[in-house]
């Protein structure tokens, strides 16, 4: 088994499970549906494919960067007859980060990999105006399972958000994976693909078990301690 690793970063995300109508919100994490719709048009996958394969695979996703939801209010009109369309309101995610992870047949991820690397089609963080702000592909982890690829991986925050943390020498990361049976009852999201087509998206539930991770903050500087000053010492 290999890991296949992603990073996820831009200006804008957008990661909906439930978006109905005119009202598109965001998860606040990568969702499943999400990735996969990344890595399957990396392949050149048409919209009616098969996504078993895909679906099959063990599924996290590393918080590095939180960021910050805020919301677009959008008006539109039809490309063909030029109709006003529903006034919509679209929610997104500014500055935020992740580390995204597939596990599966070594296969398959070496496949995905070179995908991601030379891709198709252009890939994007949810919506098509949402582009990635630095290179996807964070290589294959081979002989790791998918938790312990997601606790190794360095962090990935960017440079302003790591000064903010600079006094912490491991930070507190959290991760959302696929549920085991192990695992109890998990979280639940509607967000493992069935089908992409366009005249009928279907999307079942999934398992997910939240969790947190430790990792070393390469810009970590202890505090500096001041010495006590007695000023009655020289008398």
């Amino acid at each position: 088994m290999s890991v296949l690793m992603l990073l996820l970063a831009g200006p804008l995300q957008a990661w909906g499970a439930s978006s109905r109508f005119a009202r598109r919100s965001t998860e606040h994490a990568p969702t499943k549906s999400g990735v996969i719709g990344l890595v399957a048009a990396a392949q050149g996958r048409q919209r009616t494919a098969d996504l078993a394969d895909l679906a099959a695979l063990r599924f996290g996703v590393r918080v590095d960067q939180r960021g910050t939801r805020i919301r677009d209010f959008q008006t539109a009109s039809h490309f063909a007859t030029g109709q006003a369309m529903p006034l919509s309101e679209r929610y997104y995610l500014a500055d935020a980060v992740f580390v995204a992870a597939f596990e599966g047949d070594d296969a398959l991820i070496a496949d995905l990999d070179r995908a991601v690397r030379e891709p198709r089609f252009l890939p994007f963080l949810g919506r098509r105006s949402c582009p990635p702000s630095r290179p996807i592909n964070l290589g294959v982890r081979v002989g790791k399972p998918l938790e312990e690829a997601l606790a190794d991986e360095e962090w990935h925050a960017a440079e302003w958000y790591r000064r903010g943390r600079a006094e912490e020498a491991y930070v507190r990361l959290d991760t959302f994976v696929d549920a085991r049976p192990e695992h109890g009852r998990p979280d639940t999201l509607r967000d493992h693909p069935l089908s992409f087509d366009p005249l009928h998206r279907r999307y079942a539930l999934r398992g997910v078990h939240p969790d947190t991770v430790e990792v070393p903050n390469p810009g970590f500087r202890a505090r500096r301690t001041v010495p006590e000053h007695d000023p009655m010492a020289t008398l």
